[in-house]
């Protein structure tokens, strides 16, 4: 008589890898970095694919674990699983190798521009201007390094002066202070529970706004000036490249 099998767990790197070696679905992974959740359609014609392969691609997305999907009515909608999943996205595309695009309009320029300077990170900001804001926070004293990323004393007061202190703590099960790599930038940008509540104040303060459906955001006038009071930034960091 034989015994049962006994079985136990390791981790399937290769089956999550084979869910992103396919460019439709890296791409429908990288667009819905924005964090906003998208329909087959709106994906499809993103791709340009058919919305029945958009569909199939979905399927193995989700079941995954790498999207998760929502119905509203009658509609289906897919956004990424968390913001965990959001930060091994960017990630990955910090360390993948690059390959060539080609810019056909001045129009296409700005925004590949536009993307590198400040984008939307799922629920924080990502680029250039997230590294300089990151790199502020460091030198005002905010953010220190010593055991990885931690806020301060003298950075929890100034996140209460600018009111976003609470925002910060409403969310107990997310690290209060991560980073996340910047793939534009190859550098670390301010991310976890901190990094999504001054994202979100910004935006709230219309120190930053959306850009037509895209990742991409812009900084505001407002949001010049309050960067150069709050933390000191240079013009030179309040510009696209």
């Amino acid at each position: 008589m034989t015994s049962p099998d006994v079985y136990a767990e390791e981790p399937d790197l290769a089956a999550l890898a084979a869910l992103l070696a396919d460019r439709t679905r890296a791409a429908f992974c990288l667009a819905l970095l924005d964090g906003r959740a998208w329909t087959a359609k709106e994906l499809a014609q993103l791709a340009g694919v058919a919305q029945s392969t958009a569909t199939s691609h979905l399927h193995r997305l989700v079941a995954g674990g790498l999207l998760a999907e929502e119905r509203r009515g009658r509609n289906r909608y897919v956004r990424l699983a968390d913001p965990d999943i959001a930060e091994m996205i960017e990630g990955l595309a910090a360390r993948a190798p690059r390959r060539p695009v080609p810019v056909r309009s001045l129009t296409a320029a700005r925004r590949h521009r536009a993307l590198a300077f400040a984008r939307i990170c799922y629920d924080h900001l990502a680029g250039s201007l997230a590294i300089a804001i990151t790199d502020a926070m460091t030198s005002q004293g905010f953010l220190t390094w010593h055991y990885g990323p931690a806020l301060t004393p003298s950075g929890a007061r100034w996140l209460r002066e600018l009111g976003i202190a609470d925002e910060a703590a409403e969310a107990p099960h997310r690290p209060h202070v991560r980073t996340c790599l910047d793939w534009t930038e190859q550098r670390l940008h301010l991310a976890g529970g901190v990094g999504a509540s001054v994202f979100r104040h910004a935006v709230e303060q219309s120190w930053i706004v959306h850009e037509n459906a895209t990742r991409v955001v812009r900084l505001t006038d407002d949001g010049r000036a309050a960067l150069r009071r709050y933390l000191g930034l240079p013009d030179t960091a309040l510009t696209a490249g």
